[in-house]
């Protein structure tokens, strides 16, 4: 076990990086659970018409609105929530690694890791 300069060990960090991990697979799990339960509460006995294509409701794509039909309580929108707390949960992987290596003053990982970051959350907000 190699200690390093900031009180890491690399099985420390391992340790830390899959509870991170499993509790953000475990949480956006709940959420679309909640999410689910909360659809089939609302649309569960009307019949879809398969007929005419409808694609993806506008409350559905941008964060703002996702978070807004989340907070009026809608099935809908807690699914898209929990599906977007998944997509997240490695960029917070990576964002704890920037920590981390900051702590070691490890800096050529700072910048790597501020780089693949930094096209992660373009990934999210850029278009």
């Amino acid at each position: 076990m190699i200690e390093t300069k900031g009180g890491w060990t690399d099985e420390r960090m391992d340790n830390t990086i899959s509870v991170l991990l499993r509790t953000g697979v475990i949480i956006s799990s709940i959420v679309v659970l909640a999410g689910g339960i909360l659809y089939l509460f609302e649309a569960g006995l009307r019949v879809p018409d398969y007929r005419v294509f409808q694609g993806e409701p506008a409350g559905l794509i941008s964060f703002h609105r996702i978070l807004a039909g989340t907070l009026s309580r809608h099935g809908r929108n807690w699914i898209q929530f929990g599906l977007v707390l998944l997509a997240l949960t490695p960029v917070a992987r990576v964002a704890f690694c920037v920590f981390v290596f900051l702590k070691e003053r490890d800096w050529t990982y700072v910048f790597l890791t501020l780089i693949v970051l930094s096209v992660l959350i373009f990934s999210f907000v850029g278009r």
